[in-house]
């Protein structure tokens, strides 16, 4: 029970100081695709670069994966190990939804009821191999790709882009990605579907 509470306590700061630097700053709207396929970008993301959180300080090969369910909820779970490669495996299950469904890039993440934050799809590749989920007040970012590694070419290019939509990039960290003693682990992720 106290893991939850604190897990609980944790997950309201961060949210809390979403709304709250949303509500400090008026920033222009974060650009965003025209559309997202939402069926192309479910399944498994590999987060390649973040803005570390109180949750995620040390996060170590982190997956984001959504599954859009009958009810058009975007189930989502968002795995890594703490600390190192074979740290504790830490997992959280928000559930999230469409916010604009003309574009689908909008949507609303919720880790505890009531509380929702914005979550913004900035920017995903034609061939839905990497994108980047932002909160519009330009402090958090998340880049992910289908594949664990990312050619530094292509991870400047998406820090550009965050740069140019207005974020700090001192913020942003690579997040370490090595799954070469994680078999066990991947076959637990293909047997639940993520």
């Amino acid at each position: 029970m106290r893991k939850l509470t604190f897990k609980t306590f944790s997950f309201v700061l961060i949210l809390g100081s979403m709304q709250f630097f949303n509500g400090c700053a008026s920033h222009p709207p974060v650009p965003t695709p025209k559309h997202v396929d939402m069926d192309r970008f479910m399944g498994r993301w590999y987060v390649v670069g973040y803005t570390p959180i109180l949750v995620d300080k040390q996060a170590h090969n982190a997956i984001e994966h959504y599954r859009l369910d009958e009810n058009e909820k975007i189930q989502t779970t968002y795995q890594f190990r703490d600390g190192s490669f074979d740290g504790e495996l830490k997992t959280y299950t928000p559930v999230g939804w469409i916010d604009d469904s003309e574009s689908n890039a909008e949507w609303r993440m919720q880790f505890i009821w009531p509380f929702s934050s914005d979550y913004v799809i900035l920017h995903v590749a034609e061939d839905y191999s990497r994108t980047i989920v932002v909160h519009p007040n330009r402090k958090y970012a998340w880049i992910m790709q289908r594949e664990p590694q990312i050619y530094d070419e292509n991870y400047q290019a998406m820090l550009q882009k965050l740069e140019d939509a207005g974020y700090d990039l001192e913020a942003i960290q690579r997040l370490p990605q090595d799954w070469s003693g994680e078999a066990e682990r991947l076959a637990a992720l293909e047997a639940q579907g993520l």
